[in-house]
């Protein structure tokens, strides 16, 4: 009896009491309701938007797909859609490619209808862009593989824009194609009429060759041509049904205007040749016109240091202000005495790739060499080299504490130049990248107590 009186004056004075509890449980339960009304109204988890339909059945509610308002769940099906079709279209493009390799040209070779010298007229480079093809499908694939594996049944992690710009150096392949297409054309038709084996091999081909879809040669050779310039078209796609917050919305806007840039460019050279077919135009704008302009400097710093493509990486480019001191007078007097002049730069790497299945290895092989190309823009679409590319391994970059504007660059036994920037912090930065592959291929440091000092004035150098 004592225990039970104890046991009621405990839970009466333990207990909230009755009001309290009472207000305690229509909080929980109001509580209770507002979580309830908020999973009802759940925001959109691609938009953000309250605009999903109330569902009060619970089962309903789980069946959701993901959260998703309609407008959102459609836009999911047209991202989906448009990704497939440009890995189905890639997988349909590198069929071309395979039968003109497999049914034209190898039997033509085999069967010596053309010398080795023909077959590279007509065919360009073709096989250049199947491995191109294999590479870039075999990485799409993979992506869209693994997604499906993963439960991602909407792809939304795949990424076309980033694995467009990993193998963007495949478009001067496509520029290389496109601006022989003319004269391989010609060579075909004369090489047509000129050997009547060929010629009927073609229409044997053509008629009974069910592979070839009644399709000639000239037809497929237009493939690459076609598929280049669809691109855009199926980067806008994509772009059009991914929300501004996906991850690969940046790089899918750079693909296209890198695309896009690449084609204005082949257009110019066709006209620059006097060819009178372009591929489509597009409209230009002042960054893409710069753009143009940029894959013309590359191209011309290329052909100058002889370096093949793939191994070269372009680490800066950009306008710098140059100028060539007298002796000393940069060290006494500063830079408000040089006469500075615009100047076109870009700063070359050379290394080998650690990797085979990109053309832009995520990890750079080693630095074979390095080299600052200087080009006078001459405001017409022509450049103009101011002189032989500058190799870092002959040079010593320094910077002098009254002039942090500016930095020198000296070619041993040879020339001196003062460099600077509009912006003084890019400055800085043109500095320690060149000032890096300068320290790191110097040639100096290879003689016998050989120090960079000993050619510039100690006192005035940073470290």
């Amino acid at each position: 009896a004592t225990r039970t009186k104890s046991a009621d004056v405990e839970r009466a004075d333990s207990g909230i009491g009755q009001i309290p509890a009472r207000k305690w449980r229509n909080r929980a339960s109001e509580m209770l309701s507002s979580l309830q009304a908020w999973e009802a109204h759940r925001p959109c988890t691609d938009c953000g938007e309250r605009d999903l339909p109330v569902e009060t059945d619970v089962q309903n509610c789980n069946k959701r797909r993901a959260d998703l308002c309609e407008r959102c769940r459609k836009r999911r099906t047209e991202r989906k859609e448009s990704v497939l079709e440009f890995v189905n279209t890639e997988a349909s493009y590198g069929e071309d490619l395979r039968i003109i390799k497999e049914e034209f040209y190898l039997p033509m070779q085999a069967a010596g209808l053309l010398s080795q010298e023909q077959l590279q007229g007509v065919f360009s480079n073709i096989q250049e862009l199947i491995d191109l093809n294999e590479n870039f499908l075999e990485i799409l694939q993979e992506e869209i593989d693994q997604a499906f594996d993963q439960g991602d049944d909407d792809l939304m992690t795949v990424c076309i824009g980033e694995i467009f710009l990993e193998f963007v150096n495949m478009l001067p392949a496509f520029q290389t194609y496109c601006l022989q297409q003319s004269s391989s054309v010609n060579m075909l038709n004369a090489l047509e009429k000129e050997k009547e084996l060929l010629r009927i091999f073609l229409n044997v081909s053509q008629n009974d060759n069910t592979a070839l879809r009644r399709m000639n040669l000239r037809s497929f050779l237009m493939a690459p041509l076609q598929r280049v310039t669809k691109y855009p078209l199926l980067l806008s796609r994509i772009i059009k049904a991914t929300t501004e917050y996906h991850p690969d919305h940046g790089s899918l806007r750079e693909a296209k205007s890198r695309i896009e840039s690449h084609l204005e460019h082949i257009n110019m050279k066709t006209k620059q040749e006097g060819n009178t077919w372009t591929l489509r135009s597009f409209r230009q704008d002042s960054k893409k016109k710069r753009e143009v302009i940029n894959i013309e400097m590359r191209e011309t710093a290329l052909k100058t240091v002889g370096w093949l493509r793939e191994e070269t990486r372009f680490v800066m480019e950009g306008s710098l202000q140059l100028a060539q001191p007298p002796d000393g007078q940069w060290v006494k007097k500063g830079s408000k005495t040089l006469k500075f002049q615009n100047m076109q730069v870009l700063l070359l790497v050379n290394m080998k790739r650690v990797s085979e299945s990109s053309l832009e290895s995520a990890e750079p092989g080693p630095v074979k060499d390095a080299v600052l190309v200087l080009i006078r823009d001459k405001n017409n679409g022509k450049f103009h080299l101011l002189r032989e590319p500058l190799r870092l391994s002959n040079c010593i970059v320094s910077t002098d504490p009254d002039c942090d504007d500016t930095f020198e660059l000296i070619e041993i036994r040879r020339e001196a130049f003062v460099f600077r920037d509009s912006d003084r912090a890019r400055t800085h930065h043109w500095f320690r990248q060149i000032r890096r592959y300068s320290r790191e291929l110097g040639s100096w440091k290879k003689r016998r107590n050989a120090l960079p000092n000993i050619m510039i004035s100690t006192p005035h150098t940073r470290p």
